[in-house]
């Protein structure tokens, strides 16, 4: 359980309305392991936060910054945090 971390990422871009929020959730299941969300800001920002071992986090902000993602990402802020639980799988907000 000690290498449960808690990722919560900011992604800058073009990330709205061209299914990222949906390929993300894809990609944490086919990472495995993770739960947590993807959610729309009102400033064109996407939030995933993700919940797992700290390998599958890190693989999938490796995704997030890689530019095999739908839109642009002009950039991803990231916070590395103790897990907090209660999500079940990992859902599109």
């Amino acid at each position: 359980m000690k290498d449960d971390a808690r990722l919560v990422a900011w992604v800058r871009g073009q990330v709205q309305g061209v299914g990222f929020r949906w390929f993300t959730r894809a990609r944490a299941l086919e990472i495995g392991g993770l739960s947590g969300f993807a959610l729309n800001l009102a400033d064109g920002r996407v939030q995933v936060v993700a919940e797992g071992p700290r390998e599958g986090c890190e693989r999938l902000l490796e995704w997030l910054q890689s530019g095999d993602t739908p839109g642009r990402v002009d950039g991803v802020t990231e916070i590395w945090d103790t897990p907090r639980g209660g999500y079940d799988g990992f859902a599109i907000r």
